[in-house]
């Protein structure tokens, strides 16, 4: 049975490691998904290695943009070394909001939104939303063209617009990337700071994931702890390739191919949640 969950584990992985960083959903597609694979253990495991295998992806952040974050590089000058400074501090900046009310609200969301009309209905209106800023928002009405140029107001106001990827099928780097358009950042710089911002706050939602499981008298048994980590390790490996098919995408294309994408997979749920419900 074991050879089986992990095969469901690496699936789960690589829906994980593609749709964290585009902007579909990753928990809409990983709630549907697991509604067919149906991941073995209890339901405190599966709530939390849908939440913790997003380790992968953070860290294939980290590595593909290892020199642009480290601080400390020996390579960088004075000057940039404090401009990688600034950036951190503009990361912490924009995960502030989501922090906060993530932490006050991560139960009650669980509890009202985690369902497939909610994600259904999220995955239609953000779609929408892509589509009719792509219509309306010309190029030239893009501000900041580079992360670099982004003030600590834009770090913020994209912050809070990460506040609404906690309800589930809206897309944390949907938001942040809608809001960074609407604040006037180029689709490019959007994508990144919405890949820099993810450092924080899926690594604290992973960190409160594993408390919780614990502290609810959980343990991990070696088959767990096995399929966690090849979850992890696959959406790692997945994911490098998919932050770079985004940043070769964005810089020839607009969003709007996504926005009708999310359309038709919110659809797709719905009649599948009154089909089966």
């Amino acid at each position: 049975m074991w050879f089986i969950e992990a095969l469901k584990a690496i699936f789960i992985g690589i829906v994980q490691g593609i749709t964290e960083w585009l902007p579909v959903s990753s928990t809409g597609h990983m709630i549907l998904f697991d509604e067919f694979l149906n991941l073995g253990g209890s339901e405190d495991f599966k709530e939390m290695f849908m939440v913790v295998i997003q380790l992968g992806s953070i860290l294939a952040v980290a590595v593909l943009y290892f020199h642009k974050l480290n601080p400390f590089a020996t390579s960088k000058t004075s000057a940039e070394k404090r401009s990688t400074l600034t950036l951190w501090l503009k990361v912490a900046v924009g995960a502030i909001p989501a922090a906060v009310i993530g932490l006050i609200l991560d139960d009650w969301i669980d509890e009202h939104f985690f369902n497939f009309l909610v994600v259904a209905i999220a995955l239609i209106v953000y779609g929408i939303a892509f589509i009719l800023i792509e219509i309306f928002k010309n190029k030239s009405q893009f501000k900041r063209e580079t992360v670099d140029e982004l003030t600590f107001n834009d770090a913020f106001k994209i912050g809070c617009f990460q506040v609404l990827s906690l309800i589930p099928g809206t897309s944390r780097s949907g938001s942040t990337i809608l809001g960074g358009m609407l604040s006037g950042v180029s689709r490019v710089a959007a994508a990144e700071f919405s890949f820099f911002m993810a450092i924080p706050i899926m690594l604290g939602a992973s960190c409160l994931k594993i408390l919780k499981f614990f502290l609810d008298g959980n343990i991990l048994s070696g088959n767990e702890i096995l399929i966690l980590s090849i979850g992890i390790i696959v959406a790692f490996l997945v994911s490098l390739a998919a932050i770079k098919f985004l940043m070769e995408f964005v810089k020839r294309h607009s969003f709007e191919s996504f926005g009708w994408y999310r359309i038709v997979l919110g659809i797709i749920i719905v009649i599948y949640y009154f089909i089966t419900k």
